[in-house]
């Protein structure tokens, strides 16, 4: 079973990314801020992390860096998810090591889990 770990401070959305993986057969791990999702991909070694950049504690932007830098963690793909739409923000964490680059408002809940699938496919 793959794993999934989805670092996002809003907890309605959280939770809806959460039961939509769960119901297709993915075990998901959540974290409410940067900190914590770095401690629990540590522990997980997740195939996939589901990354906000607004966050409290410590930016997705540090996240993705100490992610990519972790030996126990730099092998798991990133996609991040925001609502940051600058072409800045996008090559900034495509630089930083991030598969995907999504902009909440322009997916619905199906289309995020199938990038998700189409991502895991790919690895």
């Amino acid at each position: 079973m793959q794993k999934i770990i989805i670092i996002e401070d809003e907890r309605s959305l959280q939770k809806t990314l959460s039961d939509g993986l769960i119901q297709d057969g993915f075990e998901v791990f959540s974290a409410l801020d940067g900190e914590t999702g770095i401690a629990l991909a540590k522990k997980e070694k997740p195939d996939l992390i589901l990354l906000d950049l607004i966050l409290p504690k410590m930016d997705g932007f540090e996240v993705l860096r100490q992610l990519k830098m972790g030996e126990e963690t730099k092998s798991s793909m990133v996609i991040v998810l925001t609502n940051l739409e600058s072409s800045g923000d996008v090559e900034k964490v495509l630089e930083l090591g991030a598969t995907t680059y999504l902009v909440k408002a322009n997916y619905g809940l199906q289309e995020i889990i199938e990038k998700i699938k189409e991502t895991l496919n790919k690895k």
